[in-house]
């Protein structure tokens, strides 16, 4: 049975025997609020602050540790923590705690005191050489291809999520002249660096991996790199705006015209005039 702890529109459920999820609001999609993002950032904040790097001040506030990993996202934050020392039980009592003020009065929340926003431009090589759905997006919506380019990458995206792999950041909302339904038939290998369209997100590829999106071009930024610091270059609540390159930037960045994305061109073509069809 499935355990809900609300306050007022702060709902606490559980997500399995050692997480708990923390809704911000009820919707989960890209259309929440600048003051539900902030809910959700502030949130995350004070649990670092008190139950997750801090053990001597939990003790002092009288609040159990055992909080071992926070995955925020569009309006929700999945705590994950330690069974062996703590449980749901005690956690939610602590969340609800923490969270009172958040709730009580959210217009009150202090935005200087959040992690600030960064605006991360990525280069793009957008062509049909590298963006085998380019071109169907644009005849399906009556544009040029130069204008799908232009329309993709003239807004800042913000950063609703991270998930589906490691690096995957959910970014919208994307413009309705361009917006494209996924695929029907995913493709097993999409190349790292694909940057996709899906509905009304964007996304790029961090690796090489199946996906039914809408590739547009390639990014030769990594997105995620467990050697790094920090180990991606956008988080949750940044801002992303995408630059065109040429194919020679592209490559000089660190982009590949690997053998593993060129070999399907024949394939991704088959797959737009398929869906030029239906």
């Amino acid at each position: 049975m499935t355990v809900v702890t609300s306050i007022n529109k702060i709902s606490i459920q559980l997500a399995g025997e050692n997480a708990l999820i923390i809704y911000f609001a009820e919707q989960t999609s890209a259309d929440v609020s600048t003051e539900v993002s902030a809910q959700v950032q502030q949130a995350a904040q004070l649990i670092r602050q008190y139950m997750l790097h801090n053990p001597l001040q939990s003790a002092q506030q009288n609040i159990p540790t055992g909080i071992i990993d926070l995955v925020p996202s569009y309006a929700s934050l999945m705590v994950m923590f330690d069974i062996s020392t703590t449980d749901h039980h005690k956690v939610r009592n602590s969340l609800r705690k923490l969270l009172k003020g958040i709730e009580n009065d959210p217009g009150n929340i202090n935005q200087n005191s959040l992690p600030q926003p960064s605006v991360v431009e990525l280069p793009v090589y957008y062509s049909t050489e590298s963006g085998p759905e380019l071109l169907n997006i644009a005849k399906v919506n009556n544009l040029t291809i130069a204008e799908v380019i232009d329309i993709h990458q003239q807004q800042e995206y913000r950063v609703y999520a991270i998930g589906f792999a490691p690096g995957f950041a959910y970014l919208g909302e994307v413009d309705e002249r361009i917006a494209s339904p996924r695929l029907s038939t995913p493709r097993m290998k999409v190349p790292k660096g694909a940057v996709a369209i899906a509905d009304r997100q964007t996304a790029v590829y961090p690796s090489v991996s199946p996906g039914g999106w809408n590739i547009i071009g390639l990014c030769p930024i990594n997105m995620f790199d467990i050697n790094a610091t920090p180990i991606m270059p956008v988080k949750v609540g940044d801002k992303v705006k995408f630059k065109s390159v040429n194919k020679n930037e592209y490559l000089a960045l660190g982009g590949t015209l690997a053998a593993l994305a060129w070999n399907e061109t024949a394939a991704w073509n088959k797959t737009v005039i398929r869906n030029e069809k239906v």
